[in-house]
């Protein structure tokens, strides 16, 4: 049985997922021997899709996770949810921040949003939360994917203090204050 951990974290250009990886990705780096990132910028800075694959474990050999295998998905909005849930294992969990964002085919009008997107994941384990406005309570929004981050390291079962070693590695000191409210606020939310 392996102990590799497969967290895929999906959003779109802008919402700090890239971010969001690099911090993770020092959070591995601190509980395993061996850690493989794969970031897939998908037309980010128009708003597009923007994929990060972090595997860590004991011994990991390619930085790509196979469709069904993640144990973690982080959402950071709720049609990129339903765009990867088939990379979500059977048990696994996926984390989804409440945020809708238009694509351009809606932003056109010739798509619409799709409609009961949790009707359409059931039967997966699903946590979902107004990352964005918890956010806002930390100071701003911009700080919703480290509010995901937090729930992933509750749902990790790790230690708050990696994280935060973690957070003050990657996040620019001006902006770490808010950062650490975030982060508590995405650890404690149930």
């Amino acid at each position: 049985m392996s102990d590799v951990k497969n967290i895929l974290i999906v959003g779109v250009g802008g919402q700090g997922t890239i971010l969001a990886s690099r911090i993770l990705g020092a959070v591995a780096g601190r509980l395993a021997a061996d850690v493989k990132v794969s970031e897939i910028h998908g037309m980010s800075q128009r708003g597009g899709s923007v994929v990060t694959q972090v595997r860590f474990g004991s011994r990991v050999f390619a930085p790509v996770i196979a469709k069904g295998a993640a144990d973690v998905i982080i959402a950071f909005e709720k049609l990129e949810a339903l765009r990867w849930a088939p990379w979500l294992k059977k048990g696994g969990l996926m984390v989804i921040n409440e945020q809708e964002i238009n694509p351009m085919p809606v932003v056109r009008g010739v798509a619409s949003y799709p409609e009961d997107i949790y009707g359409q994941l059931a039967g997966q384990q699903v946590l979902s939360l107004p990352a964005t406005e918890l956010a806002r309570q930390a100071g701003t929004h911009k700080a919703a994917n480290v509010v995901l981050l937090g729930v992933l390291a509750r749902a990790l079962n790790h230690d708050e203090s990696v994280w935060l070693e973690a957070l003050e590695e990657q996040v620019p000191q001006r902006f770490l204050s808010l950062n650490r409210e975030a982060f508590r606020l995405g650890y404690e939310y149930h």
